[in-house]
């Protein structure tokens, strides 16, 4: 396949189909529950090719499928919840391009272990029955604090869905508009994340264009999860992101200490 050459002569055969399984399996669940694509496709391709390659593959195919399903209920949709959560967006987007730099240089494994620990003790929790709420004048401190971690995360891994999920879990959104409010998050995310990595040299003339051909089983697997999600309901939905969730953790915890 033409731009893939390099990538294959580079990594390999087998290794080039694993990491492209790694990213379907991701988009399938990302169309059940509206995230999970960067949790499960880096973590699998990670198996297959480096750390940082395996982040540099999701780029684009992160960016399509966030796209396609920040407008999968049209524009006037989006751009209303775009406005309502725009501080949030804004310091997501900082965030992630001032950290996006030290991908290369900086230990991983404590933030993982971190996260992995709140994850997954939230997740739990709430499927245990928690509800958590935050008074109305509080609303502006929390979301910038859920911002700010968001972003650190996703520019040292490519992936910033935990924290941001586990706050809109605790505002009981209809399962359609936590979709699209997860997605426009992660939309501007991958744009900001495109751009950050182009300048740090995880996206070069090899994996750019390996990354541009990952798009295609990542949304054809997309739109497999995708029947599945029209036909749960919402506290169907709100359980299976609750147990993504919690496999999410695990899976962090795990790569703290592998």
């Amino acid at each position: 396949m033409v731009g893939l050459e390099s990538f294959v002569a580079t990594h390999g055969t087998a290794a080039t189909v694993g990491a492209a399984g790694a990213l379907a399996a991701g988009g399938f669940a990302k169309g059940v529950v509206g995230f999970a694509l960067p949790l499960i496709g880096v973590s699998l391709a990670g198996s297959f090719v480096p750390f940082e390659v395996a982040v540099a593959l999701l780029i684009v195919p992160m960016l399509v499928s966030n796209l396609v399903q920040a407008l999968r209920s049209g524009l006037a949709p989006a751009l209303a919840d775009l406005r309502r959560f725009w501080l949030m967006n804004a310091i997501l987007a900082v965030t992630i391009a001032l950290t996006a730099q030290l991908i290369v240089v900086l230990p991983q494994a404590a933030l993982f272990g971190l996260l992995g620990v709140v994850v997954t003790g939230f997740a739990i929790s709430q499927l245990a029955g928690w509800r958590p709420t935050f008074p109305t004048h509080h609303r502006t401190r929390v979301e910038s604090t859920v911002a700010l971690v968001a972003g650190i995360l996703g520019g040292f891994s490519g992936t910033w869905g935990p924290p941001l999920v586990m706050y809109l879990i605790t505002l009981d959104l209809p399962k359609t508009e936590m979709v699209r409010v997860q997605s426009l998050f992660f939309l501007l995310g991958s744009v900001v994340l495109l751009l950050a990595h182009l300048h740090s040299g995880v996206l070069d003339a090899r994996t750019l264009p390996a990354s541009v051909w990952m798009t295609v089983p990542t949304m054809l697997a997309m739109f497999v999860g995708y029947r599945v999600h029209d036909r749960l309901d919402q506290q169907v939905f709100r359980k299976a992101t609750l147990v993504v969730l919690v496999l999410t953790g695990l899976n962090l915890l795990r790569r703290s200490m592998f």
